[in-house]
């Protein structure tokens, strides 16, 4: 019995000498007759060499992970001693930059104070000079006076006469001396110090760049790991993650790449960073051959590096499915025909923009249609801005300099024009946003008026509002409690009315804060009933929630992916993708709903040419307001 077994490991007598496999456990020989007797035993001794064989060889398999271990502990302790290190050397570096830019600001401070000082002196003296000459005048005056006084009050007849001559022609001289009585200078000197632009950027001065990109876990993709033919340029994308495997939407790894031939020499590589997370590596190979292709993250091997690469000659180079496909239809090309498969925009991978890629192929961009030339007539526009769509199948576009607003059908067909230039409530000023309530009215914000005109969806005028607080509003939104949101460029802040023009509430100010703008132009509603806003001159879109608490903000000044040189025209799909025109880089931007770059619409083909306002038609296209063409654009949209 079992108990029987455990007493036997107590009592000498009943040595275990049998080893039952079916029950893997050691027992006396009065078991192998009782409960065992089914079961297959065998000598104890028999089997205790090979448990022995088998429990040294664990020991090995986890002492041999020492080393691995020491290794790891070596390395991490490096790292951590290189982030000490480079902590300090920031701190020596930031040190240093202030401190010489203390000593540029004393330095300043004391060349303007000695100018100051040279200026004040050399206007000193000539008032000096000026000052002198008419005390002395006016003391040879007096002294003159006095005498004559006295020789005429006082004085002999004799006396009289003998002075009369000689004190006649010093008086005569005298009233005819041109003193120097009108001001010889002026007293202006002033110091003007404009401190608020340099006092902004001090606020921004230094960016600190880090970023939690491992190389472990980060992927390389692409053909150009493996194969490449010689003479043509190739890339790779490579995806950058942190130690949770989670992608790392931010740029300015260290990443280098080394392509190795067997005889040691070294092609050079150049890496882009996208600044989204992904890095594209360009490289061409000038011989055919096998190649060693090392892709290091901080020093360490992305996954699978080192990659075995093998280079052809072009005439050896198989005709890979791609090739064929963008015979048929170039990436991003527009209209049927062809087997090309059209990627969704928002999974577009960052390498079909890539600066290393060479295209051959004419590129056709995203466009259905462009509506407009410069001009006054239906269907012409000056300068256009806002422009918004309706759930059945209209676009509406502020026509701004011609003073109207004109509808369009979503196939760009006229529908209707109205407004007339004016001052008055129910006339258009200076059109800018535009937007479209549930019922078909039509608000427009006035940025001259300084009010918000609401029209009917005929155009015949219902109401104004916003009169006495707005400044100059430009982007005007619905929520979806029905309140008109707008920005008002001039004040800086954010308006929330009533649909009645009753103020809800304000947000906003002038400056670079979270809560702060400088020129905010266009807003949107994103299903959340949250609040997009585009900062133009603070080159960033921030999102706040429906109160106006400010939520978080995406992008900085530049060309790169998710930069901006000025934001202006905003929309949000279905899926909370955000879309922004950038005016300055002429270009349209879609980003996730959190701020994360994902691709842009392609546009190259007709280029835009400072892009205003944009919004979603109701059959899912993008609509642009083309400002510098004088036109609005459709593009393909896919969500």
């Amino acid at each position: 019995s079992l108990s029987h077994c455990k007493l036997t490991l107590w009592r000498p007598l009943q040595v275990m000498e049998f080893y039952c496999e079916s029950c893997e456990t050691a027992m006396c020989l009065e078991c192998t007759e009782g409960e065992h007797r089914e079961h297959v035993t065998v000598p104890l001794r028999d089997v205790l060499e090979q448990h022995k064989a088998a429990l040294k060889n664990q020991l090995d398999a986890i002492r041999n992970r020492l080393p691995q271990l020491t290794a790891a502990i070596e390395l991490v302790n490096e790292i951590s001693k290189q982030l000490t290190d480079r902590k300090n050397e920031a701190v020596t570096e930031i040190s240093n930059t202030f401190e010489e830019l203390e000593k540029a600001l004393h330095q300043r401070k004391t060349a303007l104070i000695t100018d100051l000082e040279n200026i004040c002196s050399t206007k000193q003296k000539v008032l000096q000079a000026q000052l002198n000459a008419l005390l002395q005048g006016k003391e040879n005056i007096q002294s003159n006076c006095s005498f004559t006084e006295q020789a005429l009050n006082h004085g002999s007849p004799t006396e009289v006469l003998l002075v009369q001559k000689q004190m006649g022609e010093r008086m005569s001289a005298l009233a005819r001396h041109a003193f120097p009585e009108q001001p010889h200078e002026n007293g202006h000197l002033d110091c003007q110090v404009e401190t608020e632009g340099l006092r902004r950027s001090i606020q921004n001065l230094g960016v600190l760049l880090t970023t939690s990109t491992v190389g472990h876990t980060s992927v390389a993709t692409g053909e150009g790991l493996r194969h490449a033919v010689v003479g043509q340029n190739t890339t790779v994308t490579v995806t950058t993650k942190d130690k949770d495997g989670e992608l790392v939407k931010t740029g300015n790894a260290a990443l280098r790449a080394q392509i190795s031939a067997a005889d040691g020499t070294v092609t050079e590589t150049d890496i882009t960073d996208n600044k989204n997370g992904t890095y594209e590596i360009g490289y061409t190979l000038r011989s055919e051959g096998e190649f060693s292709f090392s892709i290091l993250l901080y020093g360490q091997p992305v996954r699978g590096s080192p990659f075995r690469l093998r280079a052809v000659k072009p005439c050896d180079a198989p005709q890979s499915p791609d090739d064929v496909k963008r015979r048929v239809k170039s990436p991003g090309g527009g209209g049927g025909g062809g087997g090309h498969v059209r990627q969704k925009a928002v999974r577009r991978p960052s390498s079909m923009y890539s600066t290393t890629k060479k295209k051959e192929n004419p590129i056709e961009d995203e466009l259905i249609y462009r509506v407009g030339t410069r001009g006054r007539e239906r269907g012409e526009f000056s300068n256009l801005q806002g422009i918004s769509t309706t759930s059945n199948g209209r676009i509406v576009v502020a026509d701004s300099n011609n003073q109207c607003i004109q509808v369009f059908s979503n196939d760009g067909q006229f529908k209707l024009k109205f407004g007339v230039r004016g001052r008055s409530p129910g006339q258009l000023q200076r059109p800018t946003g535009i937007a479209v309530d549930l019922n078909g009215d039509i608000i427009v914000a006035d940025y001259d008026n300084k009010w918000l005109s609401i029209f009917s969806p005929d155009g015949k005028f219902k109401n104004k509002i916003g009169a006495g607080r707005l400044m100059g509003p430009k982007g005007v939104a619905l929520d979806k409690n029905g309140h008109i949101i707008t920005a008002d460029n001039k004040a800086c802040c954010v308006f929330i009315f009533q649909s009645n023009g009753k103020l809800v509430t304000k947000f906003g100010a002038k400056g670079t804060s979270e809560r702060q703008f400088a020129g905010p132009h266009f807003v949107a509603i994103n299903n959340k009933n949250e609040i997009v806003v585009t900062d133009f001159h603070n080159h960033s879109v921030k999102v706040y929630n429906a109160d106006g608490e400010f939520l978080f903000k995406f992008g900085s000044h530049g060309e790169g992916n998710g930069q901006f040189n000025a934001p202006t025209g905003v929309a949000v799909d279905g899926n909370g993708n955000i879309i922004v025109a950038d005016w300055g880089n002429s270009r349209i931007q879609v980003f996730d709903s959190s701020g994360s770059f994902l691709s842009y619409i392609n546009t190259t083909a007709d280029p835009l040419y400072g892009p205003q306002g944009l919004a979603l038609t109701s059959d899912g296209h993008v609509a642009v307001a083309d400002s510098g063409n004088h036109c609005f654009k459709v593009y393909r949209y896919l969500q």
